[in-house]
């Protein structure tokens, strides 16, 4: 016969499941990809998502270094550019509003 204190989670007691359990998150993984994959330039968003935002190329001018300007990128950087955007939104509309309140 089982008894509640077979089937309780103590306070304190390290008996309780591993939140970021690999498995766990394996079909949220999926339906993103997915759902990027769906979206226009899909692939530069999961490509973006996995290898991380355009490094904004640098122009020296009179001796000063700076950032290129948006609208100093070619088209293809351009597009990167957007793309990183995309992700980011991507990724922060799926968080749960208490950790979307941390970012």
């Amino acid at each position: 016969m089982e008894s509640l204190a077979d089937k309780a989670i103590l306070s304190g007691a390290e008996n309780r499941p591993l939140m970021l359990e690999k498995d766990m998150y394996d079909s949220w993984r999926s339906r993103m990809e997915m759902y990027m994959l769906n979206r226009q330039h899909g692939r530069i968003i999961l490509e973006s998502v996995e290898h991380g935002p355009l490094i904004w190329p640098s122009v020296t001018e009179d001796g000063v270094t700076r950032l290129k300007k948006y609208s100093e990128l070619s088209s293809a950087e351009a597009t990167k550019s957007d793309c990183d955007v995309k992700a980011t939104n991507i990724i922060l509309q799926a968080l749960p509003l208490e950790i979307y309140a941390l970012v």
